[in-house]
């Protein structure tokens, strides 16, 4: 749009174009956020990881999917329902014959019989039929309500696997969130390395000109400074690829994300470490009793079956112009004798799947049990870490100091000076991994407890709105 504006011109007409020029734009952005996106792109800030995991479990994909399965469980739950209620069917037709069968059943249903039609030949007849009909399963051996139950357990199931989807990627947005701070640190360290030892450069330069550093001491110290720049370098690129990583998890295309290293969130540890609130176990209840109820279904096929009907039926001819109506009502009884053992199989093959079901349950609770454990472990051990990475980082910044300050005066070498750099810059790295170990530890030690992350009201994060009754 700006291309279409000439160019301003000097004096009052060119600056006042110049100003209606920006006025709309101005206003063609605020009318078209789409447009404003493409030519400004602004991050989106993610303050905290309490934010972002909120913002995720609202935006990702997996979640939406889990959604629909619900929506999709639901359905069968009323299906299976409908069992339960009688079925009403309407039904019409029209139709033209001269066979001798069906045009003498017409000749009745119509009320046109007289002496005079021939049964081997009563000609062509025609008839509109409308029906109605209605039926009502009385008994079938308790394979409905068993139908019912699997759904409804399956529904179940189901809600918990949305459960499974939110803690997992609660905390994978956490693990990467935190990896982003640590990342972060680590950038800063590589970069306050890369100033340091291009301090000490310069000094070691002075010191050369001066006639009192050996060039190999030079040479040492600009090898290393390029080794710090490269360190730099790789640290700046695992930041971007950490981002992108919270990017995808976030559901996100498109876009920069800009979160406040500062405003960091702690987690509280868990009150127990029990792992009943696990909604994989509720998952692997809920299996168990739909298997449960297959199995009654498969035994029903042991029982008869029973059920009632009643239907009217109206019959109208235009070749003899006659009409009548009639009425049927009775009951069925069904009752299969022999099918092959095809009851035997089915109860056979439910009854394995049931005990099946309830072995993978013995063995997600030895996986659970020793979840627990090694993360209960792997937050000791990150709190250990923590402890001896900050003493360390206070020696080695003292250390760092009093050796600039040696090398300056020529006391020491470069290749000291190197070293005690290349200490501190470990020192330091070491740190923002033990810090960002302890957050992601003390997330997952949650997830293994079974309790989401930030404790999250109930609802947040999910459009209930979607998948409500």
């Amino acid at each position: 749009m700006m291309e279409n504006i000439p160019p301003a011109k000097t004096g009052p007409t060119g600056k006042a174009r110049e100003t209606l020029a920006t006025l709309l734009l101005f206003l063609l952005l605020l009318v078209h956020p789409v447009l404003a996106e493409e030519i400004g792109d602004e991050p989106r800030k993610i303050a905290t990881a309490q934010e972002a995991v909120r913002f995720a479990q609202r935006n990702n994909p997996d979640t939406a999917i889990t959604r629909q399965r619900i929506i999709a469980a639901r359905a069968a739950v009323r299906e299976a329902n409908a069992s339960f209620y009688p079925q009403l069917d309407l039904s019409a037709g029209y139709s033209r014959t001269n066979t001798p069968l069906y045009s003498f059943g017409n000749i009745l249903n119509q009320a046109a019989f007289d002496q005079s039609i021939d049964f081997n030949d009563p000609g062509v007849t025609d008839n509109l039929n409308m029906a109605a009909t209605l039926s009502y399963r009385l008994y079938n051996g308790g394979r409905d309500q068993a139908g019912l139950d699997f759904a409804t357990a399956m529904e179940t199931a189901t809600r918990h696997e949305l459960d499974i989807v939110r803690s997992q990627l609660g905390f994978e947005v956490v693990k990467t969130y935190y990896t982003i701070v640590q990342a972060g640190e680590n950038l800063e360290a590589r970069e306050s390395a890369l100033k340091a030892i291009t301090a000490s450069l310069q000094v070691a330069r002075a010191r050369y000109e001066a006639g009192d550093l050996l060039k190999a001491d030079l040479l040492n110290l600009e090898v290393h400074r390029s080794e710090a720049e490269e360190n730099f370098i790789q640290a700046r690129h695992a930041l971007d690829l950490t981002n992108r990583a919270l990017r995808n998890l976030l559901g996100l295309e498109k876009g920069d994300i800009s979160i406040d290293p500062g405003c960091t969130d702690e987690q509280s540890l868990p009150p127990d470490l029990t792992f009943d609130r696990r909604p994989e176990l509720k998952v692997m209840d809920a299996a168990i009793s739909a298997a449960e109820a297959g199995l009654r279904q498969a035994r029903a096929g042991y029982y008869p079956t029973a059920e009632a009907f009643a239907g009217y039926q109206f019959d109208q001819g235009y070749e003899l112009d006659g009409s009548g109506d009639s009425w049927l009502a009775g009951a069925k009884l069904n009752f299969n004798l022999y099918g092959g053992q095809r009851t035997s199989a089915q109860v056979a093959r439910a009854t394995a799947q049931l005990a099946e079901r309830k072995e993978e349950r013995r063995k997600m609770l030895l996986a659970l049990g020793l979840e627990v454990e090694q993360a209960s472990l792997a937050l000791q051990q990150a709190e250990q870490r923590l402890r001896v990475t900050a003493k360390m980082v206070e020696q080695a910044e003292e250390s760092a100091h009093l050796s600039r300050e040696r090398f300056k005066e020529g006391i020491i070498l470069s290749s000291e000076l190197i070293d005690v750099e290349n200490r501190l810059t470990e020192a330091m790295v070491r740190g923002t991994l033990a810090r960002a170990a302890r957050r992601i530890a003390v997330a997952n030690l949650r997830k293994a407890a079974g309790l989401m992350q930030f404790e999250l009201p109930e609802g947040d994060g999910e459009p209930l709105a979607e998948i409500q009754h």
